[in-house]
């Protein structure tokens, strides 16, 4: 952790909604005026599309399964080492995983690859990163020891397979077949090394849908944020305002002492509440620092 160089990380599944939490903390960044080094957790992965497929296909015909959820497909060692470096010095290298065809024009490659690694951009207030793997911990690194302030975005896991689905096949022109396969490969990673995170985090977002989401590979669209609540959960935070919250956002309530659950369409709403003045209070801190230095 780092007061003068604060790391925020949003971490949740692909499809999980975690680009709509991004899309959240990118107004509250212009709302208060700051500079955020914005990184993607994709951009880890140690492997490119193609040389992902191999790894797959070698790892199953020795037995074993291999997925984007776990160690083999990324280099937690480099995260834990990029996040080291932003909070002692502000700095470090960045690339981006090039999804789609649109994503990789403008760079004259292929879907599936790396841009080449880059410096950030200098003087920034904080480093936001999206991804898999904000909160993860092994034997060997401890990614969530740097992290200032840990957002789980984590829908139930019926929803989090539809959304998945419905992006992977409509956005990246997978087939359900593939992608249906790539969720029931990914279970044991999925358990050991995502839903652990979910214990670390500060604050947790889990969308809970209103409608039958029972069967969730016959599903053809994903339900929308007015057929659902989000469980908003705060761990080890004191003096949080519930009753504040209450008055806020019509239509929510608490369902223990440190959650609020609200409904869907209000989770912006909520966010921006909840997340502004923790993001005020790292600033803050930051430029007591400064002064203090100066």
């Amino acid at each position: 952790m780092s007061i003068k160089h604060p790391i925020i990380a949003v971490t949740g599944s692909s499809g999980a909604g975690t680009t709509t939490t991004t899309n959240a903390f990118k107004h509250i960044f212009r709302l208060l005026g700051l500079k955020a080094a914005i990184v993607e957790g994709d951009s880890f992965h140690s492997h490119t599309r193609a040389e992902m497929e191999m790894v797959v296909r070698k790892a199953k015909e020795a037995g074993r399964d291999v997925s984007y959820f776990g160690p083999e497909a990324n280099d937690f060692k480099r995260l834990e080492r990029f996040f080291s470096e932003y909070a002692a010095t502000g700095s470090g290298e960045i690339r981006k995983y090039l999804h789609t065809f649109d994503d990789a024009v403008p760079f004259n490659q292929m879907p599936g690859t790396f841009t080449p690694w880059t410096p950030l951009p200098e003087d920034t207030d904080l480093l936001y990163y999206e991804g898999l793997h904000g909160g993860a911990v092994t034997p060997d690194v401890d990614i969530a020891s740097h992290v200032d302030l840990l957002i789980g975005m984590v829908p139930i896991v019926n929803l989090e397979w539809i959304q998945k689905i419905v992006r992977d096949t409509n956005d990246r022109g997978h087939s359900r077949e593939k992608v249906m396969s790539s969720i029931v490969r990914s279970m044991d990673d999925y358990v050991n090394h995502m839903t652990p995170q979910f214990s670390r985090t500060h604050i947790n977002f889990q969308r809970v849908p209103t409608v039958d989401t029972s069967n969730p590979f016959s599903a053809k669209d994903i339900p929308s944020s007015d057929e659902s609540f989000v469980v908003i959960r705060f761990r080890g935070m004191r003096q949080v305002d519930f009753t504040y919250y209450l008055r806020m956002i019509q239509g929510s309530f608490m369902s223990r002492r440190n959650t609020l659950v609200v409904p869907g369409g209000k989770m912006g709403l909520a966010m921006e509440l909840l997340l502004t003045p923790l993001i005020q209070d790292l600033i803050d801190r930051k430029k007591s620092l400064t002064t203090r230095d100066d």
